[in-house]
């Protein structure tokens, strides 16, 4: 692990705190009303939102009221995306005249924009046109995470009320979430991008001049003898992409606008919006613990929730960097470059010859080395020991550091978007992504719906703790019984079986070894592996070398997505709905106390426990075995 590396993840983590205490402090007065100077900006927008859908701001819903209200309103969304999906080719704003498209690719994407998954079965460029990037999917992109913080917020007040039959107004938490937090951000990391040199335009294409012209390629069903001109310039897909990779950063969405995502030149251009995309994925997610404590009246308890986040993915993070940063074992066995060679005598522009005794080995003019590298140490010692590391699928922009710190934050929330090819990371570089989305994207995790689900967990962590001790169990005050753990393990354990049983199918499919996957063994399992752990966490990466277009993939993916999602949102309704009716119980000398050390590791042991008895399994028969099969 270089100095680099480290001091690289440091900064990271400064500017992560920095920025997401007072981010934390003005999304609870954004929740509690209290937000006066926002509200002066913003207040007429959010009224006329209001009136224009007929909501009254001070009727609240019941716990129930609010399911129904969440499920309409994402399954209307998912409707709309997929119809125009449908009608691309005969919609405006389609100025590459783009084709309608497939209905199982946009079925899998409406369901996927809806959920908040972003998994991306298509290339975004040639695919969609600029009216469905815009006015379906990033609309998406904001509406999709505003669910989440809104789902996130009942849960909240639960903690907080007591005796109480509501637990807010979808309508006015979903419009706050869009209007006072999400839309201001992405707004200003927009601008920046734009700034650094992110397209942001309603052309369908720019053309640049290629250096040296390349041969023409005749149709196939042109005639014998056709002459093609030559092709001297290249048009390059350009769009409203600014806007998109703005919130789908903020929002852990991670639909890419262009097919190879943050990799690609356009849509991440310079290290510094590398730095800010990244810091981005994780900013309002880690900012909602301090909310937590804020609206809660414990801001100790918020510092001890980003705590567990953040030790649930320091580790990973390290694994990850540690192991891209080792050579590939298997380059290691080729006989390329293994004899030390003098930088001075071919092997620049020609192959080495062996220096005789006495005299000169005459050299061709082709195999003279090239008097610029002369003085410099280039092949001096066998490259397979050198520690370069497995550059492998990684922009050379970037290089390993910052690869690895996004493949991990990108996982460890329900972002989804790359800076490189996770299908080209080592065994357990690759192991790393995997896990971090199977422990249920707790460790940070999407927008609310990473905060709610590490609640969850600290909800089963105090019941065991109040078994171990003999005693009912209290969570800030509020006594845990039978129905809030039914209700958590119904959370904790669909999205798993939606992973275990997808990926089982999916290897019996013959779609997925015949036509889907281009791997087979070990790692093939990892990729099958990977897509529907993606999905089944709402994550949206992909482990690359699997098809996800074709009719059992897209339909599969699909389903596993909407059940992922939702059936964790209505059980933590359920839950919220549940807390709000109880009274606060003042805290006695059996009560465990939740913001201190012991509750940090117990939670961080139920969340990992969970996570290895469900998955290590799978990933034994994958990036584990992998590994070994490297490593004898």
């Amino acid at each position: 692990m270089t100095a680099a590396g480290i001091g690289q993840i440091v900064l990271y983590a400064i500017a992560l705190v920095a920025l997401g205490v007072p981010l934390g402090a003005y999304m609870a007065r954004v929740y509690t009303g209290e937000a006066r100077l926002a509200q002066r900006v913003l207040g007429p927008l959010e009224r006329l939102l209001y009136r224009m859908f007929g909501v009254d701001p001070e009727q609240e819903q019941s716990w129930k009221q609010y399911a129904v209200a969440a499920m309409v309103f994402n399954v209307l969304g998912i409707v709309v995306v997929y119809l125009l999906q449908r009608l691309q080719a005969h919609l405006p704003e389609n100025p590459n005249g783009l084709a309608s498209v497939d209905p199982r690719v946009a079925f899998n994407t409406a369901v996927s924009f809806g959920t908040n998954t972003n998994w991306q079965a298509y290339g975004g460029e040639s695919t969609m046109s600029h009216l469905v990037q815009s006015a379906a999917l990033g609309v998406q992109n904001f509406v999709s995470a505003a669910t989440g913080m809104a789902v996130l917020i009942p849960l909240v007040r639960g903690f907080s009320r007591k005796h109480a039959e509501t637990v807010g107004n979808f309508w006015v938490d979903l419009t706050r979430s869009t209007v006072y937090i999400l839309l201001p951000l992405s707004i200003v990391l927009a601008v920046v991008l734009i700034q650094q040199g992110v397209p942001q335009t309603t052309d369908g294409k720019e053309t640049a001049a290629l250096l040296d012209a390349q041969p023409g390629t005749p149709p196939a069903d042109a005639k014998p003898g056709t002459v093609v001109p030559p092709v001297t310039d290249q048009p390059i897909a350009v769009g409203p992409v600014a806007s998109q990779v703005a919130i789908k950063q903020l929002g852990t969405n991670g639909g890419g606008y262009y097919n190879v995502n943050s990799a690609h030149p356009l849509e991440n251009p310079t290290p510094l919006t590398n730095f800010l995309e990244d810091l981005a994925i994780l900013l309002i997610a880690g900012a909602t613990c301090f909310m937590f404590g804020r609206m809660v009246g414990a801001r100790k308890q918020g510092v001890a929730l980003i705590v567990t986040m953040a030790i649930l993915l320091v580790p990973f993070v390290a694994l990850t960097l540690y192991e891209e940063q080792q050579p590939n074992p298997a380059l290691a066995t080729l006989s390329v470059d293994r004899e030390p060679r003098d930088a001075t005598r071919g092997g620049v522009n020609g192959p080495a010859l062996p220096v005789q005794r006495g005299r000169e080995s005459p050299l061709s003019i082709d195999q003279q080395p090239n008097p610029a590298f002369s003085s410099l140490s280039v092949d001096q010692q066998p490259s397979a020991l050198q520690p370069g590391g497995n550059m492998e699928g990684k922009e050379a922009r970037f290089g390993i550091s910052a690869s690895a710190l996004w493949a991990t934050t990108t996982t460890a929330a329900s972002n989804g978007s790359v800076n490189a090819m996770h299908d080209s990371f080592s065994p357990l570089g690759g192991l790393s992504p995997i896990f971090l989305i199977a422990l249920g994207e707790v460790s940070f995790g999407g927008v609310g719906s990473g905060l709610y689900g590490l609640l969850i967990f600290a909800i089963v962590a105090v019941f065991i703790a109040g078994l171990m001790v003999g005693r009912t169990p209290e969570f800030l005050g509020k006594k845990i019984e039978a129905y809030e753990m039914k209700m958590a393990s119904w959370a904790i354990l669909v999205p798993v079986a939606a992973v275990l049983l997808g990926a089982g199918f999916a290897c019996f499919a013959d779609e997925t070894y015949t036509k889907a996957l281009a791997n087979h063994g070990p790692h093939g399992f990892s990729e099958v592996l990977y897509a529907f752990v993606s999905q089944g966490n709402n994550n949206g990466s992909a482990f690359a070398g699997l098809t996800g277009s074709g009719t059992f993939m897209a339909t599969a993916g699909a389903i596993c997505m909407f059940v992922a999602r939702f059936w964790i949102v209505i059980p933590t309704l359920a839950i919220a709905g549940s807390l709000a009716r109880k009274k606060l119980v003042p805290p006695s000398s059996g009560t465990l106390p939740t913001t201190g050390p012991l509750f940090v590791v117990l939670l961080v042991g139920v969340v990992l426990l969970v996570g290895a008895l469900s998955f290590v399994p799978a990933l034994a028969l994958g990036p584990i075995v992998e590994h070994l099969v490297l490593h004898p």
